[in-house]
């Protein structure tokens, strides 16, 4: 009874999770070689796969956005591909076509490069609406249907997107409707002075050294299946459900958003709170890891009023405000 005394905050997991800690401990390991900082990004990015949901990057160029997605993409031995989204480009370009075949007499579909494990889409926001909507079937569904004929993407499929915040000229804002099928929105800001200076060193002391050929691959696509199956048995009290719900439920009656959240946004909030419990090795959530999730879950399913929008608003101090008014389960 005294040693229980002792370490009140010891607990015996239910779920093994020890390789699924190991495999992210050396995934970030792999990363630290090449990326400074931008842990936040990293940690989203590892649980938006094991949650098995896209992310949409947000940044300013230069902060290692695509890098960063590339070289994690490097630690898998999975499938990967570059879309490098431009205002000329056609759904077919991604999505894959119909050519004739003389041989055969008959058309045979030449896939494009959406068919792949992870997708990496530069500039997401500079295609134009019809090629944007291209990938909507394929973000929801994981397949896509041409000519009538429906083509199922291999697991693991997920696609990670940038987009420049600043930039206007030659873009094409997201429509609401696919941008809810991003499990989350990741902000990336600028290092600091310290990391900065660990870039310049970096980069001095690589010198001809190609980033990518530094990393070992650490997890295959079966791996990557059995942890998103794992994720799922993690544990969620009653209470912390309803804890989710409220949160959900209160930016639907909030004064300065005029579109709330849907329910996808709850579940993606318990399932990437999941993920985030199960890589700190607890078989269980608890209600600081639902608090972690929430912003980058919610920030781009919500609308500010223009009022608010013209007072310089934005989502995340709006999502942070109402985190404050709810009530933490204990």
């Amino acid at each position: 009874m005294e040693e229980q005394l002792d370490n009140p905050l010891e607990f015996n997991s239910r779920i093994d999770l020890t390789a699924l800690q190991e495999a992210v401990k050396q995934i970030k390991k792999e990363l630290s070689k090449v990326i400074i900082g931008q842990s936040n990004m990293i940690e989203l990015l590892i649980i938006a796969i094991l949650a098995d949901g896209h992310a949409l990057i947000e940044g300013v160029p230069g902060v290692a956005k695509t890098v960063t997605a590339k070289l994690l993409a490097k630690t898998l031995n999975v499938d990967f591909n570059r879309i490098q989204f431009t205002p000329d480009l056609m759904p077919s370009d991604i999505l894959g076509t119909s050519i004739f075949n003389v041989k055969t007499r008959e058309f045979e579909f030449k896939k494009g490069p959406i068919f792949s494990n992870i997708i990496l889409i530069d500039e997401i926001n500079r295609a134009p609406a019809k090629t944007q909507a291209a990938l909507f079937e394929a973000m929801a569904e994981r397949q896509i249907t041409i000519d009538g004929v429906e083509y199922k993407m291999p697991p693991p499929f997920l696609i990670f997107a940038t987009q420049n915040p600043i930039e206007q000229e030659g873009t094409y804002a997201l429509p609401e409707a696919q941008l809810d099928r991003f499990l989350f929105k990741i902000t990336v800001g600028y290092p600091s002075l310290e990391e900065e200076i660990q870039v310049l060193e970096g980069h001095h002391n690589r010198q001809n050294k190609i980033p990518s050929a530094l990393l070992q691959t650490i997890l295959n696509a079966q791996q990557i299946a059995t942890y998103q199956n794992t994720i799922k048995k993690i544990i969620v009290e009653p209470n912390l459900i309803k804890y989710i719900a409220s949160i959900v439920n209160g930016t639907r009656n909030n004064g300065n958003l005029y579109l709330g959240a849907s329910p996808r946004a709850s579940i993606a909030i318990m399932d990437t709170s999941k993920a985030l419990a199960a890589i700190n090795g607890r078989d269980f959530v608890t209600p600081d890891d639902i608090k972690k999730v929430v912003i980058p879950v919610l920030q781009h399913r919500v609308v500010l009023t223009a009022e608010r929008e013209m007072e310089g608003m934005t989502p995340d101090k709006v999502l942070a405000q109402l985190l404050d008014t709810i009530e933490i389960p204990r």
